[in-house]
């Protein structure tokens, strides 16, 4: 049996060996499901972006998210399991929140990013109402914030 982690949260201070742990544990759909916190998924995010860019991991994360969710029995639904705006959301905000420290190791954007405003799970709130985010067409497809613009 592998050594036990604790699961990431926010304000989590985050090594190479972490990020690495998560990422590819994410991709291997090894992960243990309690690790898969919203931590970890700002964490395979910030990863995502070092390596792929904005386009790249809009392309890429999807199908990550899709895949270790069947993986560990969380149905892809109407009602759970991948939200496709909150996803889009969350990667284009730390996409522009860590453009400033885009030469920094990927350790310390992912810490920093852990212990900003984007790492509380009700972030999206202070730009969607809670019947725009967790509508099904929401969940499916994006849908542009309706309470403030995503660039403010």
């Amino acid at each position: 049996m592998g050594a036990k982690f604790d699961p990431l949260h926010a304000g989590s201070i985050v090594d190479a060996a972490m990020v690495a742990r998560i990422h590819n544990g994410l991709r291997a759909r090894t992960l243990p499901k309690p690790e898969w916190t919203h931590a970890a998924h700002l964490t395979v995010a910030t990863a995502l972006l070092a390596k792929l860019g904005l386009a790249g991991a809009e392309a890429e994360m999807p199908g990550l998210i899709r895949a270790y969710n069947e993986a560990t029995g969380v149905p892809n639904s109407d009602s759970e399991g991948y939200h496709h705006s909150m996803t889009l959301f969350f990667l284009r905000r730390i996409d522009q929140f860590l453009a400033p420290h885009k030469n920094e190791p990927l350790p310390l954007r992912v810490t920093r990013l852990l212990a900003s405003p984007l790492a509380e799970r009700s972030y999206p709130l202070t730009f969607y109402s809670h019947k725009k985010l967790f509508s099904v067409e929401a969940r499916r497809n994006w849908t542009p914030p309706d309470l403030k613009p995503i660039d403010e």
